[in-house]
């Protein structure tokens, strides 16, 4: 019998019954980058449910080569599982590789699973090119109203990411006559001009202005 590869000692760590101990792997991999780990972490995220494992395996990743990783995530925001979607997608946004952008399709901005789009969002909008930001903008104003708090500002976060040049399809949106695009992009302006400010306020702060506009005007 021939003895275990490096590769197959971290993925029969990975898999260990304790959380602690799958952690410790997952470290040990990122302090030892090895090209051979790659494919292991990668399959990983996809099944690890415990969230301080997969935050260490997205690290992990991000000290190995970009060259050997980003085409081992890239497949994985195609895949059947949501969790291996919204992983790589996290990840891809760590590592910072623009190529990664070319991944993130308009089926992708639009996934049915919210942690899925708002991994997108904010991946998109921290890799997208200059000459194609009001193009995604145009994109991501599709999704207004959608969802409940946190999807939504993440949204609102995701037009901030992406600057000056999305304000005139943020504007359009404000004037939807949907309630709830309305306030949601209205939010969303009040973000992009402070990116400081709390959503939840801003958030109130539409709402109540989107209101005003229902009642008569006066004489």
């Amino acid at each position: 019998m021939t003895d275990p590869t490096p590769a197959d000692r971290l993925r029969a760590a990975l898999e260990h019954s304790d959380a602690s101990a799958r952690l410790q792997a997952a470290l040990a991999a990122g302090t030892r980058p090895d090209d051979r780990y790659v494919d292991v972490l990668v399959a990983r995220c996809a099944v690890e449910s415990d969230f301080f494992v997969r935050d260490m395996l997205t690290w992990a990743l991000t000290r190995h080569d970009p060259a050997r990783t980003v085409p081992a995530l890239l497949p994985e925001v195609g895949s059947e599982i949501p969790q291996a979607r919204s992983q790589a997608l996290h990840t891809l946004s760590k590592i910072g590789d623009p190529i990664a952008y070319t991944a993130i399709t308009r089926a992708v901005l639009r996934d049915r699973h919210p942690e899925v789009a708002r991994a997108a969002w904010r991946t998109a909008s921290g890799l997208v090119p200059d000459d194609q930001r009001e193009s995604l903008a145009d994109e991501l104003s599709t999704q207004f109203g959608r969802g409940d708090h946190d999807t939504q500002r993440s949204l609102s976060r995701a037009f901030a990411a992406i600057g000056w040049r999305a304000e005139p399809t943020v504007e359009r949106a404000a004037a939807s006559p949907y309630d709830v695009v309305s306030a949601h992009a209205r939010a969303t302006a009040i973000i992009m001009d402070d990116p400081d400010a709390d959503f939840a306020a801003a958030a109130v702060e539409a709402r109540r202005l989107v209101a005003q506009r229902a009642l008569p005007a006066e004489d």
